[in-house]
């Protein structure tokens, strides 16, 4: 027989699962050792696919997003049920598969840069432990949105003059309406 606690506890994870789904979260993932492996657009397009999959499995709602050189920040939400430490692990986990596959084969010293001495693989692409932040009002979620918007523009990056000139990202979407990937739904609807 359970203890009290055991049913406590359980019921505290079950409505922390749920209430997980209620606000959006910003992620930021980072490339090993912040190596620039983002740079090719190849791998940019790997990601988007990645997250065209997971909108179109009804397993999150994009919200936005900004794929940096070393980096990516994304604001999503999860649908109904789903928790967001699956999705993270999944995504993850298909990017660095599919990224490493194309090394594999067409970039062999390139992948020798992402060897690691673990026991569980040979290669990593990702940092471990990357960020999620639960975005729990308005404010909280336009100044992400806006900070991943400005991202491209840094005099660091310099990858575009201004936000909607960087074709990675969401700004074009909500700053001139135009939507280049058909998968992103605006924060306000």
């Amino acid at each position: 027989m359970l203890s009290p606690n055991t049913h406590l506890t359980y019921y505290l994870l079950k409505k922390q699962a749920t209430m997980l789904t209620e606000h959006p979260q910003f992620f930021t993932a980072t490339i090993l050792e912040w190596k620039h492996l983002l740079k090719p657009d190849k791998y940019k397009a790997t990601i988007m696919g990645s997250l065209k999959f997971l909108v179109e499995k009804q397993r999150i709602k994009l919200l936005g997003f900004v794929l940096m050189p070393n980096h990516i920040h994304v604001i999503w939400q999860m649908r109904e049920g789903i928790k967001p430490a699956d999705v993270q692990r999944d995504f993850l986990k298909y990017t660095a598969q599919q990224i490493k596959f194309d090394l594999q084969q067409n970039h062999p010293a390139v992948l020798e840069k992402f060897r690691v001495a673990v026991q569980d693989r040979s290669y990593q692409i990702w940092e471990h432990r990357p960020l999620l932040v639960p975005l729990w009002s308005k404010l909280m979620f336009e100044q992400k949105l806006n900070y991943i918007h400005q991202n491209p523009v840094q005099e660091k990056w310099q990858l575009a003059d201004l936000p909607e000139n960087y074709y990675y990202s969401s700004a074009r979407y909500y700053l001139l309406n135009l939507d280049d990937w058909g998968f992103i739904t605006h924060h306000a609807a």
